[in-house]
């Protein structure tokens, strides 16, 4: 998140598959480090493409920026079931990428990336090695096992 404006708002990045799941939210968590903070949702709107949040109690730039690069966790009673075959990124990140060619592994998952294009999974090392979350390469995803088998293209990994 980002702070905006002089009344306290912020610029959320919402990962969802489902539209206007922003506006649904009604209570969410706050945290930054060792910082954590409840706070309900007292406004959402667009400006340029972007999410806007206001949260209540936070009521100035000064007390927005103290929220900057915050993540925004969402209570098990709010959070959306994925459909067969979608998931979410909670669940893939710590997943180990197990090459199908192999059967090396190529990483753990670290973070997930949804530039607008295609998604990628950020994997731990030196290199920080970017995989496409694909179906033609993220063949077998087992979450409950934290294990991804994916065809790994040849180059690829070169190519980081």
């Amino acid at each position: 998140m980002k702070a905006r404006g002089i009344r306290g708002e912020l610029i959320a990045e919402i990962y969802a598959s489902q539209p206007g799941r922003a506006e649904r939210l009604k209570e969410v968590r706050l945290e930054k480090g060792s910082q954590s903070r409840t706070a309900v949702v007292e406004a959402v709107w667009y400006h340029d493409a972007k999410t806007i949040l206001k949260f209540e109690g936070i009521d100035s730039m000064s007390e927005a920026e103290v929220w900057a690069g915050a993540e925004i966790l969402v209570p098990e009673s709010e959070r959306v079931v994925p459909e067969e075959g979608e998931y979410l990124h909670e669940d893939l990140i710590g997943c180990v990428v197990v090459d199908l060619r192999n059967g090396s592994t190529v990483g753990t998952v670290e973070a997930i990336e949804d530039g607008g294009g295609p998604v990628l999974l950020r994997l731990k090392g030196e290199k920080g090695i970017l995989i496409p979350f694909a179906k033609a390469i993220c063949r077998e995803i087992d979450v409950d096992q934290k294990q991804i088998r994916a065809d790994i293209p040849e180059g690829l990994l070169d190519l980081q």
